[in-house]
């Protein structure tokens, strides 16, 4: 068996905004394992001062891993602890080797193309214009759940845009989620959970910068509004730290991006957890290509979540992989009529 990579740099179609900054281009990484004739390929992508291993020893890490890839895959694993993009390029690569189709690497129905999973459609920071025709471009498109990132524009004009999708649709005709990416601070927080809790929102990602666990506490504890801990989960490795996390923030949802959190192995782990505590969850993308998001989505038909799901982010990039997967009435599908076509790779 032998295993190289091959770097990508994906490129936005426009420029996207969250509170950390606006982002132009995204790095990842294609591991490919080639044995008896057969080949197998996974993503590993990191996200700038998010990501837990954006560190300058990265692609050494990656070429270990390539060194090392006939070592039992526990051992990869373990020794990957500190690498969870690379964890999850490993963990499909290997499953994408044994597939029968290298792109099957969760048969489902969902695989098969007779089942789609719902998602939220993502409304990306930006003045407030541009946040309208994003907002109406979802509408227009079928989505039933809609996520408006915010705290990079006015707090004011932001409740105004939520209060005018109010104004045209319930709660019952279309969810409201939001995702502050922890711009509020602890001291204001509250006050602004409570105004954005009349909106009748399902819930708030990441109110506050994390690591803050009493903070976080104390707002899961008062908040009118459910809170999902998303950044939070990022560099908390063992399953230990973990259920401490869970047991003294007491959040009412947790998020899951793969890449960000020890792959697959790493979401079932915190699956189990937040479900022994009555803690609701849901997966997201970590705007991965289309590779990284269809082993994603595929894992995802398998947990058999119930919440719209944060797997819409393959249409960002001027330069993807072109694949079966395709966004049509506010869900994720599989068309098996389409083919897969790496050539992007070898520009």
């Amino acid at each position: 068996m032998k295993a190289h990579y091959k770097k990508h740099l994906l490129n936005f179609k426009r420029p996207s905004g969250t509170s950390r900054g606006v982002l132009r281009t995204k790095e990842t990484w294609f591991l490919i394992i080639e044995e008896d004739g057969k080949w197998g390929i996974g993503e590993c992508g990191i996200l700038r001062s998010l990501s837990i291993d954006d560190r300058p020893d990265y692609e050494e890490k990656l070429r270990w891993t390539c060194q090392n890839i006939n070592k039992e895959k526990d051992y990869l694993y373990d020794n990957l602890i500190e690498f969870p993009s690379i964890q999850i390029g490993v963990e499909t690569a290997f499953k994408s080797l044994q597939a029968d189709n290298p792109f099957q690497v969760f048969p489902s129905e969902f695989s098969k193309g007779s089942k789609s999973i719902p998602i939220n459609g993502l409304i990306w920071m930006g003045d407030k214009s541009f946040m309208k025709e994003q907002i109406s471009e979802k509408l227009k498109e079928g989505f039933q759940c809609i996520k408006m990132k915010i705290g990079a524009i006015d707090f004011d004009t932001e409740i105004e845009l939520l209060k005018s999708i109010r104004q045209e649709f319930s709660a019952s005709e279309i969810e409201l989620r939001v995702d502050a990416n922890g711009a509020f601070s602890p001291s204001e927080a509250l006050e602004k959970l409570k105004i954005l809790s009349e909106l009748q929102l399902h819930s708030i990602e990441q109110p506050i910068k994390q690591g803050q666990w009493q903070e976080m506490a104390r707002l899961c504890e008062e908040t009118p509004l459910p809170i999902a801990l998303d950044e939070e989960l990022i560099g908390v490795f063992s399953s230990e730290e973990k259920k401490k996390l869970l047991e003294t923030i007491q959040p009412q949802y947790i998020i899951l991006k793969p890449s960000l959190i020890g792959g697959f192995k790493g979401s079932d782990n915190w699956i189990d957890l937040a479900e022994n505590g009555n803690v609701g969850w849901w997966i997201t993308s970590a705007l991965e290509s289309n590779v990284g998001l269809n082993a994603i989505s595929q894992y995802t038909f398998t947990k058999n979540a119930i919440l719209p799901q944060g797997l819409g982010t393959g249409s960002l990039y001027t330069n993807n992989i072109d694949s079966p997967l395709e966004v049509c009435n506010g869900s994720i599908q599989y068309d098996t009529n389409q083919q897969w076509d790496l050539s992007v790779l070898n520009e």
